[in-house]
């Protein structure tokens, strides 16, 4: 009688082990920052979905999506990343684009950044500090 319980003991363990080591996975392929899904570029980085930024910043978006037309002159030129907050590229591998600060008379310290590999990065102050942007 013994002999019959024995297997069944251990297959339902075996059930049991599978269903707890399956339940505790991220299924997130190792991609999780913070709580959320970010890729390789941003990981490591404070991150802020696109939809969370502010309207302005949403605005700027759709022009560097649409190509443009863009209201600063400076707007696409190169980013040098010379604060070296970014990571570290070939010159002309990052672009940015001014985001309008409401209530400043020059471009503000508000900035989209954008990499030639698909990479978006927000500051606020500048290029102090950035988030990647994920959309």
């Amino acid at each position: 009688m013994l002999t019959r319980f024995v297997p069944r003991v251990l297959a339902a363990l075996l059930v049991c082990l599978a269903v707890l080591v399956t339940g505790c996975s991220s299924g997130d392929g190792g991609q999780a920052e913070s709580g959320s899904s970010a890729p390789a570029w941003a990981r490591g980085m404070p991150t802020v979905q696109a939809d969370r930024l502010p309207v302005e910043a949403r605005r700027t978006l759709r022009l560097i999506d649409d190509g443009g037309p863009f209201p600063y002159a400076k707007d696409g030129s190169v980013f040098g990343n010379f604060e070296g907050e970014l990571p570290k590229q070939r010159r002309g591998h990052y672009r940015e684009y001014t985001v309008p600060t409401p209530g400043e008379r020059d471009r503000g310290a508000r900035r989209i950044v954008t990499g030639s590999g698909g990479e978006t990065y927000y500051t606020d102050d500048h290029y102090t500090s950035f988030k990647a942007v994920l959309r």
